[in-house]
């Protein structure tokens, strides 16, 4: 939880946004081509144990259903101080909320190519709960060496970049 100031190491603070939780293998496993702001749809108890920072969002992808976007496989735990009748089933499909038009938009392109919906990122933007999601296409194996052999040279350079300044 955040008071005066103070934030867990999980929980970054940026400018009225608290980051919850970020899917970091998403960029190493999608190339990603669109990002939206979206709202989520959280029990009380979701949302206290959001502000424990007790989710985890490697596993969740985005489904287009009747029009609707829902959420699948994010785990949410259950709150430390819930009651058994009055908690959330850790894995339900949770709902997203978008303006119709960016869910027609979204529709269309994952009709049009072989896209999937990947949750970034889970935040807290003046007290409301946040996912940015994504329009991602799937790396393939030797697009992933590529991306590690890059950032593997672009280490590199910084490195003898660093010696070379210690050394003048």
């Amino acid at each position: 939880m955040v008071r005066d100031g103070y934030c867990p190491a999980s929980m970054t603070k940026v400018e009225g946004q608290s980051t919850i939780a970020t899917n970091r293998a998403a960029r190493h496993q999608f190339f990603i081509e669109d990002t939206f702001e979206c709202g989520i749809m959280l029990r009380g108890s979701e949302v206290k144990s959001l502000r424990e920072s007790k989710v985890q969002i490697a596993e969740a992808f985005g489904l287009l259903d009747g029009g609707e976007l829902w959420l699948h496989n994010l785990h949410i735990a259950p709150y430390s101080h819930s009651q058994a009748h009055s908690g959330h089933d850790p894995l339900r499909r949770r709902k997203l909320l978008l303006h119709r038009r960016e869910i027609d938009r979204i529709a269309a392109r994952l009709q049009q190519e072989r896209l999937a919906l990947v949750p970034l990122r889970m935040y807290f933007k003046d007290g409301r709960a946040k996912v940015e999601i994504a329009l991602g296409k799937g790396k393939k194996m030797a697009d992933k060496r590529q991306a590690i052999a890059q950032r593997d040279a672009d280490r590199e350079a910084r490195r003898e970049i660093g010696r070379a300044l210690k050394q003048w």
